[in-house]
């Protein structure tokens, strides 16, 4: 396979899962709004955290209000995170490989992107939002299965697999990090009460609640729901599920073995790690080790095959 193919196979992967995830923190935020007691201010910065865009977004706007975050993480074409940017992305990488994946999936990308533009307007009012994101949610989980059902299931096939797990395990990290660190900074001392919305939010932002209680069956508590999104192995969006994803990639691809070395010992560093017994300090210290280690991971993928 040209490695041209296989880069454009790779990022399809990485940009459609980043513009469901975008989507899914969108969703989850605003609804975590009507949750809280109206006297916790909470705010939308958090978000801009996590997708590592509050630089690029200060360049632009003044005020970090509801309206500029919102207009800058769904439709400003400056923001290289923005939904509307990643789906354009998305589809021109699909374009390029249209003989590669299947007739069905490129349409399916192709009206994604149209339908992201198209109501990427209607989406900036609160009341239209919600239906919006989940069309956008939706459509990415109608575009994976028509991948998984219908695309030959070889050398392509695993770098869109790569892709999509090294997004989703980077995307989960930082997650963990700032929801657990500064979703709710002004009620430290009240901060009890709300813990549990906390980790809710948490889990649902990774669409894990409902998989998390069939699991644990407790009460949602800090120490078991890092546990799970670290260390679970079932859970799709759980770290060491999305590794393990990735390792049985690299197995299937010529050369693997080049990043398999890397990718063995961010699992060492997780497995031994013990996440779910560290402070907030040590479990930041910590993510930001397993993320220096998944952009090892990426940075040996593209010089072994792009």
């Amino acid at each position: 396979m040209l490695s041209r193919v296989a880069s454009n196979i790779y990022w399809l992967g990485r940009y459609l899962e980043r513009a469901e995830n975008t989507a899914r923190i969108m969703n989850v935020n605003s609804n975590l709004l009507l949750d809280l007691p109206k006297d916790i201010r909470l705010g939308w910065e958090p978000i801009l955290e996590i997708l590592s865009s509050t630089d690029t977004f200060k360049l632009k706007y003044e005020e970090a209000n509801e309206a500029n975050i919102t207009s800058f993480l769904i439709a400003d074409t400056s923001n290289p995170s923005s939904i509307i940017n990643s789906l354009y992305h998305a589809r021109e990488n699909a374009r390029t490989i249209r003989e590669i994946i299947p007739r069905e999936a490129w349409e399916q990308i192709n009206s994604l992107y149209l339908i992201a533009k198209d109501g990427q307007a209607s989406a900036l009012n609160r009341r239209h939002r919600y239906n919006y994101l989940n069309k956008i949610i939706l459509s990415n989980q109608a575009i994976t299965g028509i991948l998984a059902g219908t695309m030959t299931q070889d050398e392509g096939y695993e770098f869109l697999r790569l892709g999509r797990n090294l997004e989703r395990a980077d995307m989960t990290t930082r997650i963990i990090d700032v929801r657990s660190a500064s979703l709710l900074p002004d009620i430290e001392d009240r901060q009890s009460p709300f813990e549990n919305i906390q980790w809710m939010s948490v889990l649902k932002s990774l669409t894990g609640y409902q998989m998390y209680r069939r699991e644990v069956r407790l009460r949602v508590k800090r120490q078991d729901v890092l546990r799970f999104l670290f260390l679970n192995l079932k859970f799709p969006r759980a770290l060491n599920h999305t590794l393990q994803q990735v390792k049985e990639s690299l197995t299937d691809l010529p050369n693997g073995e080049n990043v398999i070395s890397s990718l063995e010992s961010v699992r060492a560093k997780l497995e031994s790690g013990e996440p779910e017994k560290l402070d907030q300090e040590a479990l930041h210290v910590f993510i930001d080790d397993i993320q220096l280690g998944l952009s090892k991971v990426h940075d040996k993928t593209s010089s072994t095959y792009f």
